[in-house]
């Protein structure tokens, strides 16, 4: 029983289907590991013999095909050439679901070539998430046998919107990962000038934070920094950024009835007494609004005004398309004349609680997962006697008392928004005002219509950023990335309902109703933690599919038994003879 060594690779190669795959992620870039991927990729490819079909894939949090099942060596080094970091954070799990996929569209034999720095975190919480296709073999390329020392900047806290420079702050978190204990210096950068350093000791592979008092910020927005010295292999999660706006207070143009002037008196309590939301109130009559101009006023709000002359609320509806905001009571003014103003919903009637048993309603739900209700739960022990009975229509109910009744509502107007609380804001129709909800419940939802639920001081990169609400279409919103370039097309401006952050840095959004925001994005921190997967878990990973073998075994030269095809070589020559005599016997005997 003869036999050669024969490489498994070029036994298989030309049947089945070859997958390059390329880890883009925020990791990546340390050591210039992505380099490396891709001239590794190449190298594989190189060695294919034609024929065969490949598939180059790019992939972080979600997977990218660069190339579909083709046998064309160019396009596959174009397609490995073509990766770039997207600064995401590394799924492995997404990245099996699409292999599945594949195998599942593709039904042919498939190797996998995963060129990655294999880190610890971009494994899923269930290890079943991993599963291969039965006819899939993985074969890692690992760029880091060890997880290497990193510090980084974890998290900053910051506010969001500054007032006062003396009363704010600013708290920062460093990490090490796999390091010794070591002396950091921690800096506060303002639109690119350091403002002050600190020195922050970081225990061993542990967490220290560092905190500065003042942030003293021009008007406007400005482009902050926490940054640190660690001269490591990851110097990218080395600063952290986070915008901060510092402005005046905001305006509040607060339209009620002159019956209505407790609800004044109720509402600018609770926005003096907030720390985050700060408004300068200007109170009118309806009748006195002929010569307002809307576009001074961050946040309008309407106390039971029901007789609203037409041509403001006309002004109003067409400032609320292009992305003001309103809020609206409808008490018992409201209710009489059946139409929400602005909105246009339906009022049926003005419901009173019941004269026998408990004698008012209560909150039954609410979404508190809401901006307007985050703060403020659920309203609990909040007695309502009179409620105005507003008709859904396409608005979102956000609360809703014991007898279903609607009582707290959200509408979108074109690029704006409209929050509908069906009941007044006294202590006549409701006894809100005397409960500790009641300055939660104004604050965030004078916040969130006037857009400062909408912007973080940082999010993580791959966030989606939503500019526009459904129907929102034909106002534009420019988006500016880091380097200054616009993220849409004219036509995207007008019509995409939001835009994905990918990069790091810092992107400028501008809006048709004159507001500007700016979105400060950080690669995701869990990237910052190096350590690679242990061999066990990997190796487990590759025997999830039945041709499951590891890199090392894929490479080694295996015997090839040639027995079997000797004896048929040997049994077709005796036919042949065979055949060969019996034509020859023939032709003696016919002789």
């Amino acid at each position: 029983n003869p036999f050669v060594q024969r490489d498994p690779a070029a036994a298989a190669s030309g049947a089945g289907l070859e997958i390059v795959a390329i880890d883009r992620s925020f990791s990546m870039r340390a050591d210039n590991r992505l380099d490396r991927a891709k001239r590794e990729a190449l190298a594989v490819l190189s060695g294919r013999p034609a024929g065969g079909l490949g598939q180059v894939l790019a992939f972080g949090a979600t997977v990218q095909l660069m190339t579909q099942a083709v046998d064309d060596p160019a396009e596959f080094r174009a397609a490995v050439q073509a990766v770039e970091s997207d600064d995401s954070r590394s799924s492995y799990a997404e990245f099996a679901r699409v292999l599945r996929a594949i195998a599942q569209s593709s039904r042919l034999p498939a190797r996998v070539h995963l060129f990655s720095d294999m880190q610890r975190t971009s494994l899923p919480p269930s290890f079943s998430d991993l599963q291969l296709a039965p006819n899939m073999t993985l074969i890692p390329h690992p760029l880091a046998t060890s997880g290497k020392a990193n510090w980084a900047v974890e998290s900053v806290t910051a506010p969001r919107r500054l007032l006062d420079p003396a009363k704010s702050r600013v708290e920062a978190t460093i990490a090490g990962f796999s390091t010794p204990a070591a002396r950091r210096s921690v800096s506060l950068a303002i639109n690119g000038k350091v403002v002050e350093t600190k020195p922050v000791e970081v225990p061993a592979s542990g967490r220290a934070r560092v905190e500065f008092l003042r942030l003293d910020a021009p008007h406007g927005f400005s482009r902050c920094e926490v940054r640190i010295d660690s001269a490591d292999a990851l110097a990218a999660d080395d600063a952290f950024r986070f915008s901060v706006e510092r402005a005046d207070p905001r305006r509040l143009l607060f339209v009620h009835d002159q019956r209505q002037a407790r609800s004044l008196l109720y509402i600018r309590a609770a926005l003096e007494s907030s720390v985050e939301a700060s408004f300068l109130i200007e109170a009118v009559a309806p009748g006195e609004t002929a010569n307002l101009t809307l576009s001074k006023y961050s946040l309008v709000l309407l106390s039971d005004a029901a007789n609203l002359p037409e041509t403001f609320e006309a002004a109003l509806k067409g400032w609320v398309r292009t992305g003001g905001s309103v809020f609206v009571a409808a008490g018992p003014g409201t209710a009489a004349r059946r139409r929400v103003p602005v909105s246009g919903g339906a009022v049926s009637d003005l419901r009173y609680a019941p004269r026998e048993g408990a004698r008012f309603r209560t909150v039954a739900a609410a979404d508190t997962a809401h901006p307007a209700l985050r703060r403020a739960g659920r309203l609990e022990n909040v007695r309502f006697y009179q409620v105005a009975g507003v008709e859904p229509g396409d608005a979102r109910v956000l609360a809703r008392l014991d007898d279903q009744t609607p009582l707290l509502l959200v509408q979108r107007l074109g690029a704006g928004k409209i929050l509908i609380f069906a009941s007044a804001l006294d202590n006549v129709s409701n006894d809100l005002p005397l409960h500790a909800a009641f300055v939660p419940f104004i604050e965030q939802a004078a916040n969130y219509l006037a857009g400062g639920e909408t912007r973080a001081a940082s999010v993580t990169a791959g966030s989606f950023l939503e500019l526009r609400a459904e129907g929102g279409a034909g106002v534009a919103a420019e988006v500016l990335d880091p380097l200054g370039k616009r993220v849409l097309s004219f036509a995207e401006a007008a019509a995409a309902r939001g835009v994905t952050l990918t990069s790091p840095g810092f992107y400028e959004i501008r809006r048709a109703a004159g507001g500007r925001e700016l979105a400060a994005v950080n690669a995701d921190r869990r990237e910052s933690d190096l350590e690679v997967v242990p061999a066990e878990t990997l190796a487990l990973w590759q025997n999830t599919g039945q041709g499951g073998v590891d890199a090392a075994s894929a490479r080694e030269s295996k015997p090839w038994a040639m027995g079997w095809y000797i004896m048929l070589v040997v049994l077709l020559v005796a036919m042949t003879e065979f055949l060969f005599g019996l034509r020859y016997l023939a032709g003696e005997e016919a002789s």
